[in-house]
């Protein structure tokens, strides 16, 4: 997980703080206030979810996971799927299989977001 917490640091050292780890996960503090937690299951491995947390901020979630809830599995990229803005607001999921290109592009959302 240092690797991924090396990439925040360096490649998005604009957005992100500072990153703390967890075992399976590392919490990303952003330049706002908010954080994103990456987390990888250690119990069923596979298992992943990308969470922007900004209940606190502005009322909003962003994530990306794979955990296989039967109430999205008529989403095309299923169990892959985003909550874009909310809990019940999911769509497609199209993040790269690599932990590093996937952390790229949640990053790159988080920024555009951030700065735009």
């Amino acid at each position: 997980m240092r690797y991924l917490a090396d990439i925040a640091l360096t490649e998005f050292a604009d957005i992100v703080l500072s990153v703390t780890a967890q075992a399976a996960k590392l919490r990303l503090h952003f330049i706002d206030g908010s954080y994103a937690d990456i987390w990888f299951s250690e119990r069923r491995p596979g298992l992943y979810a990308y969470h922007w947390e900004r209940q606190h901020v502005d009322g909003t979630i962003f994530r990306h996971d794979n955990i296989p809830h039967q109430r999205w599995r008529d989403v095309a990229t299923f169990p892959e799927h985003f909550h874009d803005g909310a809990e019940e607001q999911v769509t497609e999921s199209r993040l790269p299989e690599e932990p590093e290109q996937a952390l790229r592009v949640f990053l790159t959302f988080c920024r555009e977001r951030l700065t735009g």
